[in-house]
C-alpha cells in the first residue's frame, strides 16, 4: 500500500525543484544561496489556500487577505518576485534583516540565507497577518523569526540596526525611519512607485544619501498605515469610462479638465518604431521621470468612451499638462506598420491639444534617440531637507520625505528626430 504522505511530500519536492529549475533557465535565479533556500524552505506550507501546482507556479502570487471590496491586502508574491528582490538584497551569512509585509515564506527564504547566526524580523501592519505568518513559520521550523504586528514607518528600531530591509509592499516614499534603522553600506530593496511607476530599488545607504545599486519592474499590493498613500483619480466622463490616475502632479483643480473631451482629439505619430516582441526597458520610467503630470488611463471597453480610443483598455500611458491655466490630457497609442512592426503615437485633447502632444512626443523622441537600448539612470534619494539647488541630476520627484533624482548617461548618438504625422 502507498504511504500518501510521503507520495504528497515526494509531489511537492519535485514542484518545488521544477520551480526552481524554471526561474534558472529563464534567468530570474543566479545567486546559488537563493537558489538553495528556494529548494528549500516548503512553499506550499505558507500558501494552504492554493492547490500544489499554484503554490509552486513561478510566476504566480497567491493572494492570502481580501478587504471588504474584494481588493487583495496581502499575498505571498511570486517566487520570481521573490528570488529577485533576495538577489538585490545581497544577503550574506549573519545578516540581521528587517522584512516589511509578512506572508511568511519570504521570512524563511531569509533566514536559511542568514544562517543561525543571523537573525529575521518580519512586520505587517494587519495581526491577522502576522498571527498567520508566526503559526506557519513555527510549524515549518523556522520559529525562530520574530513576527511583529506594528507600523512599520519606524523601520522596528528595537530589533536594529538592520544590513538589510526588504519591503514587500508597494512604497510611495521612503519614511525617515527606515533610514535611521539601517547600517551604513547596508541595502533597502524597495518597491517604490514613482509617478505611477513602480520599481524594485535596491538602495544603498551612504549617510543621509540612498543610491540605487539596481531596478526591476513589479509590483505589490499598497502599504497601509501612517506613510500609505492614496492615488488621485480623474473621471473624465463623470463615472469608470474614463479614469486617469496619479501618484504625483494630480491636477491641482480637479475640475480643471471638466469637458476636455468635447474638444477635438489630435492625433500625432512620432515615427519611433518598435518591433511586435520588443521588450521597451526604460521608456515607462523615463516618461515618468522627464514629463511633468505623467500618469496612468484605463477605460472601460463596456461603457462609452466617447472620443477616447487607447490601443489597450486595460492601461495606457497618460500625461496632464501642469503648466499655468493647463487644460490638455493625453495618452500614447500605436498602431501597426506596414512592415508588421509598431508605431508609437499620442493622441491630445484640450485647448492647447496640438501643442501639448507636441510635448508628448518630443519626450519619445528624446527616449528612442539618446536613451533607448542604453544603460539604466543613476536613481538617487536625498532628505527632504536638502535644497534642490544641491541635487544631482536632470530630473527630481519630492515626496514627504525625500527627493527622487535621476541622472542619465549622455545621450547615444546625434540622431535627428522623425518628423510627425497627423492622423486621419
Amino acid at each position: 500500500m502507498t504511504d500518501t504522505t510521503t507520495t504528497d511530500q515526494d509531489e511537492n519536492e519535485r514542484l518545488r525543484a521544477e520551480m526552481v529549475e524554471r526561474l534558472v533557465l529563464d534567468g530570474y535565479l543566479v545567486d546559488g544561496a537563493v537558489r538553495r533556500a528556494m529548494r528549500t524552505v516548503p512553499r506550499h506550507r505558507f500558501v494552504p489556500e492554493a492547490d500544489r501546482e499554484t503554490a509552486h507556479a513561478p510566476y504566480d502570487a497567491v493572494v492570502t487577505k481580501k478587504n471588504e471590496h474584494g481588493v487583495a491586502t496581502s499575498s505571498v508574491s511570486a517566487p520570481q518576485i521573490q528570488a529577485m528582490m533576495l538577489e538585490q538584497a545581497a544577503l550574506r551569512p549573519g545578516d540581521r534583516v528587517l522584512e516589511i509585509g509578512s506572508g511568511g515564506y519570504n521570512a524563511a527564504l531569509i533566514a536559511e540565507i542568514v544562517g543561525e547566526q543571523g537573525g529575521v524580523t518580519t512586520v505587517d501592519i494587519d495581526p491577522e497577518v502576522t498571527d498567520r505568518a508566526r503559526r506557519l513559520l513555527k510549524e515549518t521550523g523556522y520559529g525562530q523569526v520574530r513576527a511583529i504586528c506594528a507600523d512599520a514607518s519606524d523601520g522596528v528600531p528595537e530589533h536594529g540596526p538592520y544590513d538589510a530591509i526588504i519591503v514587500t509592499v508597494g512604497a510611495w516614499d521612503i519614511p525617515p525611519g527606515w533610514v535611521d534603522v539601517l547600517s551604513e553600506g547596508g541595502r533597502l530593496v524597495v518597491p517604490l512607485r514613482m509617478r505611477n511607476v513602480t520599481q524594485s530599488l535596491a538602495l544603498e545607504r551612504e549617510g543621509e544619501r540612498l543610491l540605487s545599486r539596481g531596478a526591476r519592474i513589479c509590483g505589490f499590493v499598497p502599504m497601509q498605515g501612517s506613510d500609505e498613500h492614496t492615488a488621485v483619480q480623474v473621471l473624465l466622463r463623470g463615472d469608470e469610462s474614463v479614469v486617469l490616475r496619479f501618484d504625483d502632479e494630480a491636477p491641482a483643480d480637479p475640475h480643471a479638465l471638466d469637458g476636455v473631451l468635447l474638444t477635438d482629439r489630435v492625433e500625432v505619430w512620432t515615427g519611433v518604431i518598435l518591433a511586435p516582441r520588443e521588450r521597451i526597458i526604460g521608456l515607462r520610467l523615463y516618461l515618468a521621470a522627464t514629463l511633468p503630470g505623467f500618469g496612468t488611463m484605463t477605460v472601460d471597453a463596456d461603457k462609452d468612451t466617447g472620443p477616447v480610443a487607447p490601443t489597450s483598455p486595460g492601461f495606457s500611458m497618460a500625461a496632464v499638462n501642469v503648466g499655468d491655466g493647463g487644460h490638455e490630457f493625453a495618452y500614447l497609442v500605436t498602431r501597426r506598420t506596414e512592415a508588421g512592426d509598431f508605431e508609437y503615437g499620442v493622441h491630445a485633447f484640450g485647448p492647447q491639444g496640438e501643442a501639448f502632444a507636441e510635448v508628448v512626443a518630443e519626450r519619445l523622441w528624446a527616449w528612442d534617440l539618446d536613451h533607448r537600448g542604453g544603460p539604466e539612470p543613476r536613481i538617487e534619494l536625498f532628505p527632504i531637507t536638502t535644497p534642490v539647488r544641491d541635487l544631482p541630476g536632470q530630473t527630481v520627484i519630492t515626496k514627504k520625505h525625500r527627493h527622487i533624482t535621476f541622472s542619465w548617461p549622455t545621450p547615444l548618438d546625434g540622431r535627428v528626430p522623425p518628423k510627425t504625422s497627423e492622423g486621419e
